[in-house]
């Protein structure tokens, strides 16, 4: 693969920067000034958060530079879907090893294709040298008052689930193991996650709380309930299976997959039972499916799993500072 030999400022010109002409209403100064102004939409208010992938933590470092670049803008989208937050803005840290023309190219087109496809705009960052990390930071609007929170599930609200968790971690240990099939829906799921935007403003207005599954299931429903100070039942014969899953393992190791295996990106939902038929509606047009899988009660913790499947708290960082 061939280095450039380019300045960061350069390199930011060739692969990063849309031309002026491109430039939307919203964006009054883009790239190429210290800072760039926006022009939220009157009546709104902004919905900001940061993700920050590092290669071989959030990616491995063999992985097509274009999934990398899609990856790591979706999984910071994910969390404006979290809060029905229509996308708009997007900053970009980038830090790399060598300025290398074939993965910068598409690197940059797997970030750029989602990005208009999410109708997000590039409107500035940052190029270092260093170890090969991606910080994003996403910018999204929602209607005054309407975001979804962590702690808005009562209790009696069914909890529901997008799509299939559980995907994602089975395509992260096919790639261990040497799989590199192209278009398979298990790879496809872990490299090129797809962030529920359009499905997290549909449920404005329906959801009483949502977050999205990136830690896996259980761990990241613990939140919602420690945020609402309530407790969940989970129906364990509800869970939504893939069938690729379901193809390959048996049924208890697609459960433990589905309730903690993480970097799925659906997301989990309390709302009324008389509110999921049309939830079910507003996602109909995409395609999405919205699983019911248990409620919300009194007390704490999470009844109805088994407890092998419970040991388990998610994903952490820092696991040895724990308390």
């Amino acid at each position: 693969m061939d280095r450039v030999s380019l300045s960061e400022f350069e390199l930011i010109a060739r692969y990063l920067s849309r031309p002026a002409a491109a430039e939307r209403g919203d964006v009054v100064v883009g790239n190429g000034d210290d800072c760039a102004v926006l022009a939220p939409s009157p009546g709104h208010q902004l919905a900001i958060s940061v993700d920050t992938s590092v290669v071989d933590v959030h990616f491995p470092h063999d992985a097509p530079p274009a999934a990398i670049g899609h990856r790591s803008l979706a999984v910071a989208l994910s969390d404006l879907a979290a809060m029905g937050a229509r996308a708009r803005w997007c900053c970009m840290a980038l830090t790399l090893p060598a300025a290398n023309a074939e993965w910068l190219a598409a690197f940059a087109e797997g970030f750029r294709a989602l990005a208009a496809r999410s109708g997000c705009e590039l409107i500035g960052g940052d190029v270092t040298r260093g170890p090969l990390t991606i910080g994003v930071t996403v910018h999204g609007e929602l209607p005054a008052g309407q975001a979804l929170r962590r702690s808005g599930a009562r209790k009696g609200d069914l909890i529901a689930v997008t799509g299939y968790p559980g995907r994602a971690v089975a395509g992260l240990a096919r790639w261990q193991r040497g799989e590199r099939e192209s278009g398979h829906p298990l790879l496809e799921a872990y490299l090129r996650p797809e962030p529920r935007l359009a499905a997290g403003e549909a449920l404005r207005g329906l959801a009483s709380s949502a977050i999205d599954i990136s830690d896996g299931l259980l761990s990241d429903l613990r939140h919602v309930l420690m945020a609402s100070g309530l407790g969940a039942r989970i129906d364990i014969d509800a869970l939504p299976l893939a069938t690729p899953l379901r193809a390959s393992l048996d049924l208890d190791e697609v459960r433990e997959q589905v309730l903690n295996g993480g970097d799925d990106y659906e997301l989990l939902v309390t709302l009324a039972a008389s509110d999921l038929a049309e939830a079910q509606r507003r996602l109909a047009p995409l395609h999405l499916p919205l699983t019911p899988i248990g409620r919300i009660i009194e007390g704490e913790g999470i009844e109805g799993v088994p407890p092998r499947h419970l040991g388990r708290s998610g994903w952490d960082h820092f696991p040895e500072i724990a308390s």
